[in-house]
Order: structure tokens, then sequence, then C-alpha cells
């Protein structure tokens, strides 16, 4: 981008296609806007990439203006894919697919080695399936269709896929009778942040059921599993990629099928290796918890281990100091901090994914006045502190507050937790007592007083022991009324303390 620079995302998408060996064409966008510096620019990415200044292309998408020498540049430089012989047996690579509600699932190909034709049946390495073939072409860029496909020559299929979850991305078709190695092997999505969601409204529950199934069948990555609360009655646990992915995923469930959800606050997948025996073979050596409802006794867990991400931040040397204090107080670890030109730096963290799972982006981009950009990729998990924050009113543990925090944190957030419960909560005829604890141990207390009417408003006058009667028994029964009566939690309440909003 000629206007702000390199970004976050351009030094992680460069160092994976270095690192697939791809060949690599860069070229600097947005070159008519008034403030854009594409010579500064070149200098970044000289000194990031080792990239010399002639080899970059200057283009305006708006204008045109380069668009036809860079794409006789991506003719020349990027190589074809390999094709083998037409003779040889079948071989298809399936690297995309979508679901149209007509003809099912459109899977995108590569013909390896072959010729496909509709009459071709053909069958899947992963699910051992056979399929039909029903249409298939070309994208032109429109569908085009054409009778067969030859090696080397990419485009679609549609065949009797009835969900778009039989197309494994990366699985390899052979023909009928004659089968043949897989091309590649690709490790299925591991789901890195978890949240749970409900409707707003119980009676649209089978509506927002059937828009999640619609979304994950273009979505194969997000992992859907039941999950009820008594607060907020029926819903799902989602697993999906990252904080991006989740935020693009709720918006999509909005915007696309008008479903009004609760997004409960995500949590991440921590790892636990379990001690002795008998606890061991009731929960196993490692134990993922994903739930603060499932976290064990922590006298039954060797060491705690949370994920960590590997973050890189690219932000004008202006705000350097605030975006320091930030990545401390999230618990960042510095790994480099390096000059990318005479006005930007590029700072490399390593974070635990739980710090920037919910508003670290949105912190950053106000520290920085919107010009700081992030990334981060997985960097395995790490032992650490870590403890189970329970939420208690009049001693009963309400789970659905309950949360997996460090123990350096666990006071100012049971401090944080309580204010905005003391807040929210509703008065009842008896006084509250609010609690965040670990265990037995009470970390911060509020306590919201008793609705009480005013017994003495009929005594006008006479003796003060008269009034004093009226208020002991006033206080007998607020004493009997609070042992026998439950704290009611209104869903607005739970809406407002778990959701992402603040």
């Amino acid at each position: 981008d000629a206007n702000q620079g390199v970004q976050a995302q351009t030094v992680s998408n460069f160092y994976q296609a270095f690192a697939n060996n791809l060949e690599i064409i860069p070229v600097i966008n947005k070159i008519d806007l008034p403030n854009a510096d594409p010579e500064g620019v070149r200098e970044q990415l000289f000194t990031l990439f080792e990239i010399e200044p002639d080899k970059c292309f200057l283009v305006s998408a708006k204008l045109g203006t380069g668009v036809l020498q860079l794409l006789d540049a991506v003719v020349e430089h990027v190589p074809p894919p390999p094709s083998n012989s037409r003779e040889s047996p079948l071989q298809i690579f399936l690297f995309d697919s979508w679901f149209d509600k007509y003809k099912g699932a459109v899977n995108m190909v590569q013909i390896n080695q072959g010729i496909l034709t509709e009459s071709c049946q053909i069958v899947s390495c992963k699910t051992n399936k056979e399929y039909g073939i029903k249409d298939m072409g070309l994208l032109t860029p429109e569908q085009e269709e054409f009778p067969a496909l030859y090696p080397g020559q990419v485009g679609y299929i549609t065949c009797n896929m009835k969900t778009a979850k039989e197309a494994v991305i990366g699985d390899t078709f052979y023909l009928k009778n004659n089968p043949q190695p897989p091309l590649m092997e690709i490790e299925a999505c591991k789901p890195m942040l978890f949240a749970g969601i409900y409707p707003l409204n119980p009676s649209e529950y089978k509506d927002l059921r059937g828009a999640i199934e619609k979304l994950c069948l273009n979505d194969a990555s997000v992992s859907v599993s039941n999950e009820s609360s008594p607060a907020l009655g029926s819903g799902w646990r989602l697993g999906f990629l990252g904080v991006l992915h989740m935020e693009v995923f709720s918006q999509r469930l909005e915007q696309e099928y008008n479903a009004e959800v609760i997004l409960t606050n995500p949590s991440v997948p921590y790892k636990l290796v379990i001690k002795g025996e008998k606890n061991i073979k009731e929960l196993g050596r490692i134990k993922m918890v994903q739930n603060p409802s499932d976290w064990p006794e922590n006298v039954k867990v060797e060491k705690f281990m949370e994920p960590m991400v590997s973050a890189t931040i690219i932000t004008p040397a202006d705000y350097l100091s605030p975006l320091l204090e930030l990545c401390n107080e999230r618990r960042g670890e510095q790994i480099s901090i390096v000059n990318i030109d005479q006005t930007r730096l590029s700072m490399q963290y390593k974070f635990p994914l739980n710090e920037i799972a919910t508003d670290f982006f949105d912190a950053l981009k106000a520290l920085s006045s919107g010009y700081a950009s992030f990334d981060y990729e997985d960097a395995g998990y790490e032992e650490s502190n870590l403890v189970k924050l329970e939420v208690k009113l009049n001693g009963d543990t309400v789970e659905e507050l309950s949360s997996i925090v460090h123990a350096s944190k666990a006071v100012s957030k049971g401090k944080m937790i309580v204010g905005r419960l003391v807040e929210e909560l509703p008065r009842q005829q008896f006084a509250i007592a609010v609690q965040a604890a670990i265990g037995k141990k009470i970390l911060a207390r509020g306590d919201l007083k008793a609705l009480r009417k005013d017994v003495t408003a009929k005594c006008y006058g006479g003796d003060i022991s008269r009034k004093m009667k009226l208020l002991k028994f006033q206080a007998e029964g607020k004493k009997r009324m609070r042992s026998i009566g439950n704290v009611s939690i209104s869903k607005d309440t739970f809406v407002n303390i778990l959701s992402n909003k603040r």
C-alpha cells in the first residue's frame, strides 16, 4: 500500500510464500492517492525483504495504471502448474469448494494427470465415496462448461455431493477401479478460539441453527457442538481459527441471515497434564479444556499450559511508548524491535492467545490512531500459572460467569466482574453478596443492598420502642428470606456481562 506502507499481514504472507518456494512479485498499489509515498515503501520492502526497488511494480487499480505490465509479469514469472501424461491414470487435486443451493457442492480442482470427462466415475481418497460427474468446465472468469479437462488445467466440477463437508480440501480423486495415492496430505484445521453463541430470542433457535449450518457449509474450519446454559438457554459452542475469523462469522450471521445472537467472551483451549494414577484413568494423561465448567481441581493437575502466538506489530515510531505499555500489560514477551525506515517500526512479540482474544486489536488501533497493523501465528503451548476464577452470588457459584485467567490477573479481573455485577443486577428483597473467588479464597466482594420498605411510616410520634419493634420484625423477615430465596438473574444482565459489548 503506497499510502500506509508495509503491513503486518504483508510480513506474514511473504515468509509463508518464501518458505514454500513460491515466486514473489512485489506490487505497490494505490499510487494515485494524494499522500502516496511509493519510494518510501520501496525502501521498506528492501529493508525487510531485500527486494530491489527497481523490481517493484507501481500500480493503481482504480485508474488502471501499471495493471497491464503486472499481468504480463505474472504470465512471465509465475510457473505454470506441472502437467503429466494424458495417458496416465486419472488423478485430481481438490483445493477449494463452495455450496450452491441448486447444484450442491461445487469443487475447484486441478487435473494432475489423465483426462476427466463427464462419463468418469471418480472416488475420493479421504472418504472412499464414489461420485458421478454432472457438470464441469473452466472459470473465464464466469463458469463455462467444457466436455473435458486435461492435465495442468484448473477447473470446476459438480457431482452428487450432498454437502460441502464431503469436499475435503487437499483430497485426491481417482478413477473408479484404478486407485491412486493421494497427492498431498493436509491436516484438518484446529480451532484456536472458542465462543458460545445463543439466540437472543429462544423462539429463533431453529432459524439460527439453519443459519449456522449454511455458513459452515462454506467454512468447514468452524467446529460446532451443542451447549446449554441455565441462564441463556440452548445454544452452540463454536471453534474458530482466530479473532478475525470469529468476528467475520458473527457479522455474516447478522448481515446475511438477520440473526440476533449473544456471543460470549471467547476462550482458548488449555492443555493440562494430569497427575496420579487414579486421575489419569479418569481424565487421561493430557486433558484439553475449552470451557471453564470442565476445569478439574488443581490437586489433580501437574502443570497447566496455555497456547502462545508469535505476533508482528508494524507501527509509526511516534506510538512506540504506549504500545510497549499495552504489550507488557498483556503479558507479552519482546523478541525484537527493528526500524523499517526513519518513521516505522516492526515489533516482534510472543503473547498468550488468551490475552489478544478479546479487545487487544481495538486497543492497539486506539493507541496508534489507527496506523498500527497486527498479525499473529501459532507458537505452540507453554507452561503457565492458570486458575479458575469463580463468581458467587450469596455463596452459590454461577458457572456462566466463571473464567480461566492467569494468577497475576485474577484479582483485577475479579474486581471488574464484581463491579459490573453490582451495577447490572436488579436489587432483591434481600441483600446479595457478590464474590469473586479461586477455590475457597475470596478475591473481591461487592454487596447489593436489599430493597427496603419504610415500615415506620405509619408511626406518628409515640414511644421509640414501637419503631424498634417494627424494624426488628423486618430484619428477621429479611434474614429468613435470604436463607430460602434464590437470586434471579435476568437474561439482559447476562447479555451485558457475558457478551463482548463493553
